[in-house]
């Protein structure tokens, strides 16, 4: 079984991932992680290579990941290759997502290229929101829960093979 999770950059996929894959007794892969530490950080990646150089680790690194069972957690960006989107298909895929007013905090001094204040999240967010939607089975919110009972709603409806396109806000 391989679960994928997606949403916009700081929507608490890696954290939440690491307690998912715990709580599911299953292995945890980070892609942004994996190319991070085969090829350097990510920032240094797009300042010197620019960001289709960068889409094509990653997109490796996301080929690989899914391949295998387990719970998965995509960069941000990963859902715009066709590819990945393809092999989405073949996995069950959660949709975190975070409202703006959670996340300020969470890019405070952060190291996302692409998100350099709130602003640019709001963008990025707004353009890739379609696209989120699409490919998830199932949504949750993380703007104010606890991380631990979205962890538990997300395990209960993987356990439970859940009907697909659900949301829970």
């Amino acid at each position: 079984m391989t679960i994928v999770l997606i949403g916009p950059p700081a929507a608490g996929k890696t954290r939440l991932g690491k307690r998912l894959a715990r709580r599911l007794g299953l292995s945890f892969v980070d892609t942004d992680a994996v190319v991070v530490a085969e090829h350097g950080a990510i920032a240094q990646i797009f300042a010197e290579h620019g960001e289709p150089y960068f889409r094509a680790l990653e997109r490796a690194a996301v080929a690989e990941a899914v391949a295998r069972p387990g719970i998965v957690s995509l960069g941000g960006g990963a859902v715009l290759d066709p590819d990945t989107q393809a092999d989405l298909a073949a996995t069950r895929v959660v949709l975190l997502t975070v409202q703006p007013d959670a996340i300020a905090a969470r890019i405070t001094n952060s190291k996302r290229p692409l998100v350099t204040d709130l602003e640019s999240w709001e963008r990025l967010v707004e353009a890739r929101t379609p696209l989120y939607r699409s490919l998830a089975d199932y949504t949750a919110d993380t703007s104010t829960r606890p991380i631990d009972s979205i962890v538990e709603e997300i395990a209960r409806w993987i356990e439970d093979s859940g009907p697909m396109k659900e949301t829970h806000d």
